[in-house]
């Protein structure tokens, strides 16, 4: 990418939308994202980022890192100049990555998925399945997530002010 390029990449994406900045990264990285894909803040996608598939219904929060090789064969260059392990990052549909999370090389992440913030996902993540921690481990299915967070949670009613809302509910949380 020439630096003219790099400078129109960048402010393209300063001044894109959560939503749009999706279509300036496939166009210019070469990534292969789908439909409805989020994504907040500056992700990294490695250096290799045309190995990255990401399905519909994604989210990518902010301090995601795509790791799509692996640089520790660098200490081998010596015996072998031009070695490299490379890998693919599958993202499937409906999946939500949590803040500062990174994903290895060779990962493939299911459909309906959760991951949680700071976590390192260097194995396969199955369908419907929430998972978390340093490595990444199975915390409870998609679907009894869905039930903590409905008995936990609050329902935004878009007529009324959040603020005013959100206040309410912590203050019934402490009572």
């Amino acid at each position: 990418m020439t630096y003219a390029k790099k400078v129109i990449f960048y402010f393209k994406l300063f001044t894109a939308n959560e939503w749009s900045k999706s279509k300036i990264y496939s166009k210019y990285l070469g990534i292969k994202m789908g439909n409805c894909v989020r994504v907040l803040h500056f992700p990294r996608f490695g250096s290799e980022p045309y190995l990255i598939e990401i399905g519909d219904n994604v989210t990518i929060t902010r301090g995601v890192c795509f790791i799509n090789h692996d640089g520790g064969v660098a200490v081998f260059r010596k015996q072998y100049s031009g070695l490299n392990v490379f890998g693919k990052i599958i993202v499937g549909n409906n999946v939500f990555i949590g803040v500062n999370s990174i994903i290895m090389p060779g990962v493939t992440i299911g459909n309906n998925v959760v991951i949680g913030a700071g976590s390192i996902v260097n194995k396969d993540v199955a369908n419907n399945s929430v998972v978390a921690g340093v490595p990444a481990k199975f915390i409870k299915e998609l679907s009894q997530y869905e039930s903590d967070s409905l008995k936990k949670g609050i329902q935004i009613d878009n007529t009324r002010n959040k603020k005013m809302q959100v206040t309410e509910y912590i203050e019934k949380q402490k009572g």
